[in-house]
């Protein structure tokens, strides 16, 4: 807790001093109290974008981790799948998501259906990455053992594989959370008339930098927040792989 108020305190520190650097312009680099004071005197209206960006988000982050799931399990039960789609998943990562975007808004309209599909689509490949790798890297005694147990496909899956394949879910369940605001975001940029990135555009449009910076910091948090909450979730539900899951501490 101490240090990360310490690092608070030094990031604030370092904030006030690219201000004070820029010649107090408030228009190029807020002051820290003045993004506090937009915050303040805004809130209605971040909440009211926050909550859209947040619906957009979760539904994203179900939809991707439940196809990256479906994916990972196709790739390993159908070997097919694997030589076909993989290096397909692998391309389109290589797109950049503001190519892809423009897209998903012309095909699926301006609302709900095209951010949330923008999300989903950034938070599949982690998924389906982390969780394939887990389900290839199964231990070669234990599908030995189960080979002369006679255990069948499935069986071997749902009893072995899958079961070591979680630590490299969990992988991808963290990363996904960490960029699933990413893709809600990009999709309100290219077109929407709501959320914290159309937030964003209209008050950089008006000059009205604290307010950007006060929804940037809003996204921000609830990013944090949402990475920190999959997390102990994770904790609580594999406790035998903690060492993946925790952050590297000094």
């Amino acid at each position: 807790m101490i240090r990360r108020l310490a690092a608070g305190a030094i990031l604030l520190g370092i904030w006030t001093l690219a201000w004070l650097g820029a010649g107090r312009q408030s228009f190029m680099l807020p002051a820290p109290w003045d993004v506090a004071n937009a915050f303040v005197d805004h809130w209605d209206l971040l909440a009211e974008h926050g909550a859209i960006t947040l619906a957009e988000i979760f539904i994203g982050l179900f939809l991707g981790v439940g196809f990256g799931v479906l994916a990972a399990l196709a790739l390993a039960l159908w070997r097919p799948a694997a030589l076909w789609l993989w290096p397909l998943f692998v391309a389109t990562q290589a797109l950049p998501v503001f190519a892809i975007a423009p897209l998903l808004v012309l095909w699926l309209g301006y609302g709900l259906a095209s951010k949330v599909a923008m999300a989903a689509l950034i938070i599949f490949f982690p998924v389906a990455s982390g969780f394939y790798d887990g389900l290839r890297r199964t231990d070669p005694d234990l599908l030995d053992l189960a080979r002369t147990m006679n255990a069948g496909p499935l069986a071997t899956l749902r009893q072995i594989r899958v079961p070591a394949a979680l630590p490299g879910l969990a992988s991808g369940l963290k990363v996904g959370a960490a960029v699933a605001p990413i893709g809600a975001v990009v999709g309100e940029w290219v077109g929407s008339s709501a959320g914290l990135g159309f937030l964003m555009l209209h008050a950089n449009a008006r000059l009205q930098v604290p307010l950007m910076f006060a929804a940037l910091f809003l996204l921000a948090t609830m990013a944090v927040i949402l990475h920190a909450a999959i997390a102990a979730c994770l904790r609580r539900a594999l406790p035998w792989v903690h060492d993946t899951l925790d952050a590297p501490r000094p």
